[in-house]
């Protein structure tokens, strides 16, 4: 499976381009705290996905693709922190973010599926209301913003 070819790849590498351009907006003492560390994770998103797109099973890219989900998992939870913190917010980002995180799981259901294991659940997001409960659509966790 050519990685490039894949949607989710695609929308991680624009999470990408996303991150860089909106990191640059935080302070420069970030620059080796928060800023280095959800590059670090951002990049790591469409890397694990090209990784397990080039494994010779289902199962493998499967694994890759949850490393990836983990990875969207941590930049949700620092932009949270960033927002708190700066008041700094991107409302695109987390767009964005929601939508890696519908074809991820989208394309792990499709090779599920195929294999006959057990789905992950889809959950639909509404992002950025004050004070209201979310669920993240990477790890069905809950969080309040």
């Amino acid at each position: 499976m050519n990685h490039k070819k894949l949607d989710v790849w695609k929308e991680a590498m624009d999470l990408v381009k996303m991150i860089y351009e909106f990191t640059n907006k935080l302070p420069k003492e970030e620059l080796y705290g928060i800023t280095a560390q959800i590059k670090r994770a951002v990049v790591s998103i469409p890397s694990n996905i090209a990784e397990g797109s080039s494994r010779k099973s289902d199962k493998e890219l499967i694994y890759f693709l949850n490393i990836a989900r983990g990875s969207l998992a941590e930049i949700e939870t620092q932009i949270i922190i960033i927002s708190n913190l700066y008041e700094i917010e991107d409302s695109k980002i987390n767009e964005k973010i929601a939508a890696v995180g519908k074809l991820s799981n989208g394309l792990i259901n499709y090779l599920r599926n195929k294999t006959g294991e057990n789905r992950v659940k889809e959950v639909d997001v509404e992002y950025n209301s004050e004070n209201s409960i979310h669920q993240s659509p990477v790890t069905n966790h809950y969080f309040s913003h």
